[in-house]
């Protein structure tokens, strides 16, 4: 099998039905902004959760804000991250790309060679075309706020003010200066981070009626510790409870698509950062009043980067051809996948690479190192009571076979699990003669997508650093300069200090850097608010103060540019 390694050939062959879609009758004018009324888009999404909800079938979840929701909308049974961690499956879906097809598959960039003198900390670096989705969703006119869970592997926090209008823990719908403008907000809930799982002295939930995976023993810690998660999804429920009523309050309701999502499988061990179903399954509920039915149920598979493109396709906004998330809603619904596909790389300090594919019946796994154990050092992992509670009963020899099963100190090479017989992927039938030929197609399945998605874990990570950050060094964003059309200049000289121009005036903001984003604010002040450039700006008679920066995603920005334009 070839595969592609080199960072100009990612992008061979992806997608090419995307460019057949087509824009719905009068959804766009040539200003870009839509003409008919365009729903408001909320997204309420949490850490760390697989389907544990009571509208899922879970008798134990106390979840009712949710599980009316789910009566009131659609609830999808089969979305999967593409990533069973948060920073690499964040990545993905603010792009609406695979991570692996763009250098963020590895957790944490930050963590890069953490235990040795001196470690780099880089940012990855995308190819230059591609952008946060809410770009494409600023630029047709929406007002974007975040709530403040970022993650993205391409930035640290402040993230470039060209994803979001507003990205912070004050971040909110209800700051749009224009209340008839249309907005896409997310809010994020931490509480059902892995994090708020270790301590398990004070339980709600009775550890007594959970449900015990049979790949874990069954003890009081494991019950504790299982209990807790149900703590934290409690509270998740009535926070949404909050943000649901915040919304009818405001009288939003009607005109307000809200979706509810996990970013990956529960935050205990062989759930996160495992690429079973444990670690990928998450739950969807989306409520869109009119549009789907209430109480309505979604079997069909959908991977964590279709969200971006959905939302687009919702909002009457084309879809960049590039993106390899397919909208699965609104007027450029995409046809149902056959296929999701995920995988593990580096997981903090440890190296690690792992393939998935998964269909309505069977989920493949390749394991790129089947002579390390499956349980490598992770000590942020190892943190956890279950963890700790697994790895002294395999130390006594007390795990069955089952559980004993991902405590092995070798992997085997391939996977193949029926989910719907072995719904916990317990049963590998990989070397099961009965099943040659759903391994065959399996195996052509991921081998077809890491050819034409560009898959970089193939390639050295110090190697793959070295092409984003030459030398180390954190590439920087040229700074932007100002582009006049007047009567005195028509576009054939730079400024970054501004003149004095004649009416009737439009300026141009450019930037040399391949692929930057450029913001600007007419605003004094430390924390302006910046717009996102799109197009020139006509100037009226009068002194205009104009502030710009730009930035490139995986660079440093650029210092900013003050200009004094005068126009006469």
């Amino acid at each position: 099998m070839k595969i592609i390694t080199h960072y100009s050939l990612l992008f061979t062959g992806l997608f090419p039905t995307l460019l057949s879609w087509n824009m719905p009758a009068k959804a766009q004018s040539l200003s870009g902004k839509i003409k008919e009324k365009r729903p408001n888009i909320l997204w309420i999404s949490t850490e760390d959760l697989s389907p544990h909800l009571g509208c899922y079938g879970d008798k134990i979840a106390q979840t009712p804000h949710l599980d009316r929701l789910a009566e009131q909308g659609m609830r999808f049974t089969r979305v999967f991250t593409t990533a069973a961690i948060s920073a690499p499956c964040r990545a993905g879906i603010i792009t609406g790309m695979y991570q692996t097809s763009i250098g963020c598959m590895h957790m944490r960039t930050t963590s890069y060679r953490r235990s040795v003198e001196n470690p780099l900390a880089f940012t990855a670096v995308p190819p230059h075309y591609v952008k946060a989705f809410t770009e494409y969703l600023r630029t047709a006119g929406y007002y974007c706020t975040n709530n403040s869970k970022t993650d993205y592997q391409f930035a640290t926090d402040p993230v470039p003010e060209s994803i979001w209008d507003e990205c912070s823990k004050t971040a909110h719908y209800k700051n749009r200066p224009d209340k008839n403008q249309p907005f896409f907000a997310v809010f994020n809930y931490t509480g059902t981070h892995e994090s708020q799982n270790w301590d398990i002295d004070r339980v709600k939930t009775d550890p007594a009626k959970v449900k015990v995976p049979p790949y874990y023993p069954d003890t009081e810690i494991v019950r504790r510790n299982i209990a807790k998660m149900y703590d934290n999804v409690a509270r998740l429920d009535s926070v949404v409870g909050v943000l649901l009523a915040e919304l009818g309050k405001e009288g939003l309701a009607e005109n307000t698509i809200v979706f509810f999502w996990g970013d990956h499988g529960d935050g205990l061990p062989r759930c996160k950062r495992w690429l079973y179903d444990s670690g990928l399954n998450i739950p969807l509920i989306i409520r869109w009043p009119g549009q789907l039915t209430p109480g309505s149920v979604n079997d069909e598979m959908i991977s964590s980067i279709d969200f971006g493109p959905t939302v687009l396709s919702l909002a009457g906004v084309e879809i960049p051809a590039h993106m390899q998330g397919r909208p699965f809603l609104g007027a450029r619904a995409a046809q149902p996948r056959e296929y999701v596909f995920a995988a593990r790389d580096r997981v903090d300090e440890s190296y690690d690479m792992i393939r998935s594919v998964r269909s309505k019946d069977f989920l493949y796994i390749r394991n790129f190192y089947p002579n390390e154990p499956f349980t490598i050092w992770v000590p942020y992992l190892n943190r956890m009571p279950i963890m700790q509670e697994v790895m002294r009963l395999d130390a006594e020899n007390k795990l069955n076979a089952d559980q004993k099963k991902w405590m092995a100190e070798r992997r085997p090479p391939e996977e193949l699990y029926d989910v719907q017989k072995d719904p916990f992927q317990l049963h590998n039938l990989a070397e099961d003669p009965a099943y040659k030929d759903i391994l065959l197609q399996m195996r052509s399945q991921l081998d077809k997508w890491t050819i034409e998605t560009g898959d970089m874990g193939h390639v050295n990570e110090s190697e793959m650093i070295e092409q984003m950050w030459p030398g180390g060094e954190q590439p920087v964003t040229d700074k932007p300069y100002f582009i006049v059309n007047a009567g005195e200049d028509r576009g054939s000289k730079n400024y970054r200090t501004g003149g004095t121009f004649s009416a009737p005036m439009t300026v141009s903001f450019y930037c040399p850097t391949q692929g930057a984003s450029i913001v600007y604010t007419l605003e004094t002040g430390d924390k302006p608010a910046w717009k996102l450039y799109n197009g020139p700006l006509p100037l009226s008679k009068g002194t205009h103060t104009i502030r710009i920066k730009a930035v490139r995603y995986g660079y440093k920005g650029s210092d900013e540019v003050t200009g004094q334009l005068v126009v006469k």
